[in-house]
């Protein structure tokens, strides 16, 4: 049967179980079946799909009825200033982890000519890592993940973002990093606890496990990267931690406990207690 951009388009309700932005989503899912963009959708309205593009259109939205994320389905994600490419073996790159990158960019602004050395710590797709060294060409920025397959895909996004300052470190946190040789160090780590309710709902079912989810009540991820980064910070260098909304308290003790100083916690865009900064003593 031969369907119309509009008549595809009527299909939209489909979604409303699943999403409150059903509309939205299912314009994405038809633009990337169609290769084309959002506005194409309303100025062709009576263009016919062909059959292949029919077929990709229902297929992901199948896909999307049962809950798997949009990122996943079309395979990127915007992150800052850029887009990516994203499957199941990341984290989906969420917006309130550009507070980290602003912050990052804002606590180094004054040197972004110097050659400073950064260290995204589970890098994931790469994207913390990317944008910050998308932002200065000189700066030397490593890209830190315990999954090769992780790895593969930032390795990948630079590639195709044409990012030559970055390396890609396979590693457990810090492990294998040069001591005392960072400008600023930023983590994005697994910070839900263990058995969360949460993570049996939403987009959380379908993204993996050991990006999400840590032992002692969500901050043993934390707790080792607080400890491990005090021997490859240069003296006054940043530490960078985004964390629940709950650990704010919890996150300030740590660092205050292991020696840090200046610590300080952001909001982010829903205010809501997000990133947690603090500085290696001189």
């Amino acid at each position: 049967m031969v369907i119309t951009i509009k008549q595809a388009l009527s299909q939209a309700q489909r979604l409303r179980a699943v999403s409150e932005s059903w509309r939205l989503e299912s314009e994405i899912l038809l633009a990337d079946a169609l290769k084309s963009n959002r506005e194409a959708l309303f100025a062709w309205p009576a263009q016919e799909l062909s059959r292949q593009q029919a077929d990709a259109y229902q297929h992901m939205m199948q896909r999307r009825e049962r809950g798997e994320p949009i990122a996943y389905i079309t395979g990127k994600q915007a992150f800052w200033d850029f887009e990516l490419k994203v499957n199941p073996q990341v984290l989906i790159p969420r917006p309130e982890t550009e507070l980290l990158v602003e912050t990052a960019i804002k606590f180094l602004e004054p040197n972004s000519s110097a050659a400073l050395r950064l260290v995204d710590l589970g890098t994931g797709s790469g994207a913390i890592a990317l944008a910050l060294a998308r932002h200065s060409k000189h700066w030397r920025v490593t890209a830190v993940d315990i999954s090769p397959q992780a790895l593969a895909l930032a390795a990948e996004n630079a590639r195709l973002l044409q990012v030559e300052n970055i390396e890609f470190c396979e590693a457990s946190w810090c492990d294998g990093l040069d001591a005392r040789a960072y400008d600023l160090v930023a983590a994005n780590p697994p910070y839900v606890a263990v058995g969360d309710r949460h993570l049996q709902q939403g987009d959380l079912r379908f993204e993996p496990p050991i990006a999400l989810a840590a032992k002692d009540s969500g901050l043993s991820h934390l707790q080792e990267i607080v400890k491990s980064c005090r021997q490859v910070l240069k003296k006054e260098a940043w530490l960078l931690l985004e964390h629940g909304f709950d650990q704010k308290l919890a996150v300030a003790n740590l660092l205050r406990d292991a020696g840090y100083s200046n610590i300080s916690c952001a909001q982010d865009l829903a205010g809501l207690d997000r990133l947690t900064s603090a500085q290696w003593p001189d």
